[in-house]
C-alpha cells in the first residue's frame, strides 16, 4: 500500500514538472505587445495642382517624424510632423493673365512657376491587413502586412518669396511594414495630401495659380494637393502590462 502510494506521489510530481515545463515553454513563446513605436521617414514629395497634373512629376525630398499609439495588432493612430519641398511650372499648360477675358482664346496665356516648402502636421488611423508582430506565440500575427490609411491634418505653405498660407489636408494612402526585429520595423508608405487651399502654388508676383480659370472654387475643389512617397524605420516602446492568470 505505502509502495503504491509512492508511486502515485511520483507520478503526481512529474506530471506536475512536465506541466510546469510546457507552461515556461508557452510563456517564453509569448509575443510581447507594445503600446507604442517612434520613428522617421525619408522619401520624396510632388504636387497636384494647375502647374503640374502628372503623379511623381518634379519630385523632391522630405522628412518626416513619427509617433503611433498601437491600439491592438490590427488598428494603430499616427501622428506626423513632416517637411517637404514642392515646385511646378506651366510650361506647355495654357494658363491666361485673364481668367475672366471676353477673347475667343480666354485670356494671353502666361507661363509661371513656383518653388516652395510645404509643412504637415496630422494624425491618420491605420487598418493593418493582418495582424502585425513577430508571429512569435499563438495568436498567429504576420511580420509583414500591407495597410490603409486616412486621417486629418494642416499643412502650412511657405518660402519662396511668395506669403506664407495654411489650411486643412485630408491624408489618404497605402502602405506595407516589416517587423525586422522584436522592436524594429521598417516599410514603405504612399499617401496623397488634399489641401483646402488653393495658395501652395504662389508665387513672388502674386497668386497667378489661384482659380486661372475663373472658376469657382469649394472646400477642397479646385485646391491644391501634395503627396509623399516615404521609407520609414520605427522602434517599439513601453510594453503592454500582461494580465496575471494567477
Amino acid at each position: 500500500m505505502a509502495r503504491k502510494t509512492e508511486q502515485t506521489w511520483i507520478q503526481t510530481a512529474i506530471t506536475a514538472c512536465c506541466l510546469l515545463f510546457v507552461f515556461a515553454v508557452a510563456r517564453a513563446e509569448e509575443e510581447i505587445e507594445y503600446k507604442m513605436d517612434m520613428g522617421a521617414g525619408l522619401g520624396g514629395c510632388f504636387y497636384i495642382g494647375d502647374a503640374n497634373s502628372v503623379p511623381f512629376s518634379n519630385l523632391s525630398m522630405m522628412g518626416a517624424l513619427t509617433a503611433r499609439r498601437i491600439l491592438n495588432p490590427r488598428m494603430a493612430v499616427k501622428a506626423n510632423l513632416a517637411f517637404g519641398h514642392i515646385h511646378g511650372t506651366t510650361d506647355g499648360i495654357f494658363i491666361p493673365t485673364d481668367a475672366y477675358s471676353q477673347t475667343p482664346e480666354g485670356g494671353i496665356p502666361t507661363k509661371v512657376g513656383f518653388s516652395r516648402n510645404v509643412l504637415d502636421i496630422g494624425a491618420q488611423f491605420e487598418l493593418n491587413f493582418w495582424g502585425f508582430g513577430t508571429g512569435v506565440g499563438y495568436k498567429g500575427n504576420s511580420r509583414i502586412t500591407p495597410y490603409i490609411l486616412a486621417g486629418a491634418g494642416v499643412t502650412i505653405g511657405m518660402g519662396g518669396g511668395a506669403a506664407a498660407c495654411g489650411g486643412m489636408n485630408i491624408p489618404v494612402g497605402i502602405g506595407v511594414k516589416y517587423k525586422l526585429k522584436p522592436r524594429v520595423n521598417i516599410g514603405f508608405e504612399w499617401t496623397m495630401r488634399f489641401s483646402s487651399t488653393d495658395k501652395l502654388d504662389a508665387t513672388p508676383e502674386g497668386t497667378q495659380l489661384k482659380d486661372p480659370y475663373g472658376v469657382e472654387s469649394g472646400m477642397f475643389k479646385n485646391k491644391d494637393s501634395y503627396s509623399f512617397a516615404m521609407f520609414f524605420i520605427t522602434y517599439d516602446m513601453f510594453p503592454k502590462y500582461r494580465k496575471c492568470n494567477n
